[in-house]
């Protein structure tokens, strides 16, 4: 693992989601408490991070919010834990444009409140550093990207475009829900009103030190109730897998 130096690094989950494609099987709680392998889905987010030695992280609330700031509190383990509430939908890039504003180190992780990428956070961090990046995107490999779109990037790791979902499109490099960005660069996102970070700001941020960093790692989300029974089988293996830490 690289050692990550965790004073210039908050982290943002973005958990305000409506979750209406899972409404079938989870209906009673936010999406990122939905019970996944015996434990809500949102607490694996936060392994990732406290193994990266991140101490605070931002919560980005809407639907039912006050559920998750109820079940977590305001720590988990040494972490702290701190809300952002959406008023209003917000989307992607609203909602972490409203949690950067109380943001003071110098970088910023996003992550998906419904997505899991097996990745150590900190090798991700140590990229972002030593590339000299305003962004970087954690990009994963998958055989079919129709359902996700995909991330080009060149021969140096620069993003060169985004491609919307297209059927039959075949293996490629999806977004994989994580992100390293410099918070002054989050500050330029229109506050007050709903932005989508994936089609109205990363488009804008293409050729202006926008980087990759490419895992071919387990990936897992949980926004479909077939996606949501595929990541309940991967994490009840990955906790019986003997030698694996459980928090």
């Amino acid at each position: 693992m690289s050692e990550a130096r965790s004073g210039d690094a908050t982290a943002i989950i973005l958990a305000g989601g409506r979750g209406t494609r899972l409404a079938s099987v989870v209906s009673d709680r936010p999406k990122p408490l939905a019970d996944v392998g015996g434990r809500p889905f949102i607490t694996r987010l936060l392994d990732q991070l406290a193994a990266a030695n991140i101490r605070e992280s931002i919560l980005c609330t809407g639907h039912m919010g006050e559920l998750i700031a109820d079940e977590l509190g305001d720590a988990y383990g040494e972490m702290r834990l701190a809300y952002s509430q959406e008023a209003e939908p917000l989307g992607t890039g609203g909602a972490t444009r409203l949690a950067a504003e109380t943001v003071t180190t110098e970088h910023t992780i996003v992550m998906n409140g419904d997505a899991y990428c097996d990745v150590d956070v900190a090798d991700l961090l140590t990229a972002h550093r030593d590339g000299s990046a305003l962004a970087t995107i954690l990009v994963t490999r998958v055989e079919d990207a129709s359902r996700y779109g995909s991330v080009e990037s060149d021969d140096g790791g620069s993003v060169t475009a985004f491609r919307e979902k297209q059927p039959g499109v075949g293996a490629g490099w999806i977004n994989a829900g994580v992100y390293v960005v410099a918070t002054r660069r989050l500050l330029t996102i229109p506050a007050g009103r709903a932005v989508s970070l994936e089609r109205e700001v990363f488009p804008l941020w293409v050729g202006d030190r926008f980087h990759v960093f490419r895992a071919e790692s387990a990936f897992i989300d949980i926004g479909t109730p077939e996606s949501y029974a595929a990541a309940e089988a991967f994490f009840r293996n990955v906790d019986d897998s003997p030698g694996r830490s459980r928090a």
